[in-house]
């Protein structure tokens, strides 16, 4: 078995990264430099969820496992795209759109939703994406599913003065259920071969709510 072909499903972190609202900004400072030190090294000032990351249980639970804390099976499997792109803003993902991928959908499966909203990453329409639906979130949990990635800045919808909200529904499901959320995801489209195995492992912040990661699809041969 070799790896064939590689899919960057990752955003860059550095000054430009776009956050949610009201997180940390990234900045990045040098700390040595060649000509001073002998060595490049740079200090860096993010929030545990700049860029691409994941969401541990404890993101929206007190009493439930943090992100070093999580059995790593949780990050790397099986993938299934279950494409919705077409969708307007701040629309809702219902089972509706998602039925039809069902039947691919087990227990360990890493669900890849792509709605194309990060073809607006950098802008601010990248908050009003599509997000997914309570309702829909059950089933998909229902089938073992505990591992849900978007190519959004969030899963749940983004409230701001006009749209409040729901009070994030989706993610005090799924940290209810002991999975993970991924955000800030990208390139999704561009996974177009079966069976993709993807992973996107965090790194080991002790005792944090989420953590970066560089996200990955891979095609097997």
């Amino acid at each position: 078995m070799r790896v064939r072909r590689v899919v960057d499903l990752s955003v860059p972190v550095g000054p430009g990264t776009q956050v949610y609202p009201g997180d940390p900004e990234v900045r990045f400072t040098r700390h040595a430099t060649v000509g001073r030190d002998g060595y490049n090294l740079l200090h860096l000032d993010l929030g545990s969820q700049s860029g691409t990351h994941v969401d541990a249980p404890y993101h929206f639970r007190d009493d439930a496992p943090r992100i070093d804390e999580l059995d790593l099976r949780l990050f790397t499997g099986p993938g299934a795209l279950l494409d919705v792109r077409g969708m307007g803003a701040r629309e809702r993902i219902t089972w509706e759109h998602l039925a039809p991928a069902a039947g691919g959908l087990t227990p360990g499966t890493i669900v890849l939703l792509c709605t194309g909203w990060s073809a607006h990453y950098g802008t601010p329409a990248y908050y009003d994406h599509p997000y997914l639906d309570a309702d829909a979130c059950r089933r998909l949990l229902d089938l073992g599913i505990r591992t849900f990635c978007v190519d959004a800045v969030n899963l749940d919808e983004t409230p701001d003065d006009r749209h409040p909200g729901d009070g994030y529904p989706v993610h005090h499901l799924i940290a209810a259920a002991g999975g993970v959320i991924g955000e800030n995801f990208r390139n999704l489209e561009l996974v177009d071969f079966p069976s993709p195995l993807v992973s996107c492992l965090p790194i080991a912040l002790e005792g944090a709510d989420g953590a970066p990661v560089r996200a990955v699809a891979m095609e097997l041969g």
